[in-house]
């Protein structure tokens, strides 16, 4: 093979250093190297330090910058099962994997790739797809540190539902063994195959649908089918009533809380008109046809809402936009971003606006991303700034409700998972790289089946350290909410 000629293109990106230019062959060599310095196996093992931070602690830590008031709700979620505990310790994982053996292949992290943190989504195509939907914490760093966490949260899910220890293990193995045989699949297809690749449920069912059979295909249609009806019309006929003749967001304390309920009179006014300036600010992160696009909405309402289990506490509000009338709604969420959790382990992002690295983290993983997705920080009246990311509320977005899936489909399910991930690193990292540090054997996939069990034990006790400083007093924690 003919080598490429190396180009120097350090002065057209930005200021930084290029990628260099590598043979396929050089590549292959800089994994093999990495597997040398950090063996397979050297993943298999989790055993919590001398020093190790006191989760609660961290959790703590990271309350500060929330809203108090809905820190207990946090918690209180938090403590419904080992599972949902580590939905909420994204912070917590991250400090112990800091402390684990780490790979020099960086990619761009999702930081928190649980199962949860998958889904299927409306693409700008009106295709329906299937991948990563959360980066909050997105940052560049080590590709086997979002592995690790989706293959906990798949032991800890069998573990949920139950499943004997060698039933969980096979759950993970498939997931893991999908992610290497994914990597090792895209690290031969070149660069633009790669970032074209996408799963939508059309090759879900090609692919994965024999693994779960007839009946259960016909389950996810429907599901499917009830998906393509969430969107911004049907979230205006859930979330709003009229009064005095407009359209408002119904009040559901506290997880949902308009406007007129925590402002009045003149106050009210200039928190409006500071929504107002956040549209305008925002738009401007836009491609000029989306901004085009969004500048034939105008603001109608907009309410705090509780979202998701570890971003509870965080600033969230739903804004209400109306169109050419009131039967031409757009429902955006603006969610605070705050630094991501691995900011700590693996240093600060380059981007001093977090809501502008989540969306360009997200920009990179993700195959198809919401045409309003942007940006905008904003100051309160107290002169206290603050970073959002905009999205659409609703687009034919659809969870998997991970407590309903067997041992079948769980498997299935871990799976895409994996090649979704495979998919997502291999747009930013050194997929040929990774590909062949993670080899053709099983060894790496066995590794992490043992890491995961090792790792699930230390959230079960975790978990039962947040009960009883919730018992104790240490924590309030509202549960059911």
């Amino acid at each position: 093979m003919t080598e490429m000629t190396t180009v120097d293109l350090t002065s057209t990106v930005a200021g930084k250093s290029a990628m260099p230019h590598l043979s396929a062959e050089e590549h292959a060599a800089r994994g093999k190297a990495e597997r040398a310095a950090i063996p397979r196996v050297a993943h298999a093992t989790w055993e919590a330090p001398p020093h190790r931070p006191d989760p609660i602690a961290l959790l703590e830590e990271q309350a500060k910058s929330r809203v108090p008031e809905l820190v207990p709700i946090r918690y209180g979620r938090m403590l419904d099962s080992p599972f949902a505990f580590y939905r909420g310790a994204a912070y917590v994982m991250a400090s112990d994997l800091a402390t684990t053996p780490r790979s020099r292949l960086t990619v761009q992290l999702c930081g928190d790739a649980h199962l949860s943190n998958f889904g299927v989504f409306g693409s700008p195509e009106r295709r329906m797809m299937f991948d990563i939907n959360d980066f909050d914490e997105t940052l560049p760093g080590p590709w086997d540190w979002d592995v690790k966490r989706l293959a906990v949260s798949l032991e800890l899910a069998g573990r949920d539902h139950g499943f004997s220890k060698a039933a969980r293990s096979d759950i993970v193995q498939a997931a893991m063994r999908e992610y290497r045989e994914a990597m090792r699949s895209f690290a031969k297809l070149t660069n633009l195959e790669v970032w074209y690749a996408s799963l939508d449920v059309e090759q879900i069912f090609d692919q994965f649908g024999s693994r779960v059979g007839h009946k259960r295909l016909h389950v996810t249609e429907h599901n499917l089918a009830k998906a393509r009806t969430k969107d911004s019309i049907q979230a205006y006929e859930k979330l709003t009533h009229k009064v005095g003749g407009r359209p408002r967001i119904i009040s559901d304390p506290p997880l949902i809380v308009p406007m007129d309920e925590f402002m009045k009179g003149v106050a009210r006014e200039e928190l409006e008109q500071q929504v107002r300036e956040l549209l305008v600010g925002y738009r401007a992160t836009l491609d000029p046809d989306r901004r085009q696009l969004l500048e034939g909405y105008d603001f109608a309402d907009m309410a705090h809402k509780v979202v998701g289990v570890g971003s509870v506490g965080a600033r969230a509000w739903i804004i209400l936009l109306l169109g050419r009338d009131d039967q031409d709604p757009l429902f955006l969420q603006a969610k605070e971003a705050q630094a991501s959790v691995l900011e700590p382990f693996l240093g600060k992002s380059e981007y001093q606006n977090h809501g502008q690295r989540v969306v360009v983290g997200q920009r990179l993983m993700q195959a198809a991303s919401d045409i309003f997705l942007g940006w905008e920080r904003v100051k309160s009246a107290s002169g206290l700034e603050r970073d959002f990311y905009v999205r659409q509320l609703r687009d034919w977005k659809f969870s998997v409700d991970i407590a309903a899936l067997d041992r079948v489909v769980l498997a299935t399910y871990g799976s895409l998972c994996g090649w979704t991930l495979a998919r997502a690193h291999a747009r930013s990292g050194d997929r040929i790289a990774i590909a062949a540090y993670l080899g053709k054997a099983d060894a790496f996939d066995e590794a992490i089946a043992t890491f995961a069990r090792a790792y699930a034990d230390q959230t079960e006790r975790d978990h039962e350290a947040l009960a009883a400083a919730a018992k104790n007093g240490r924590i309030r924690a509202e549960i059911g909410l």
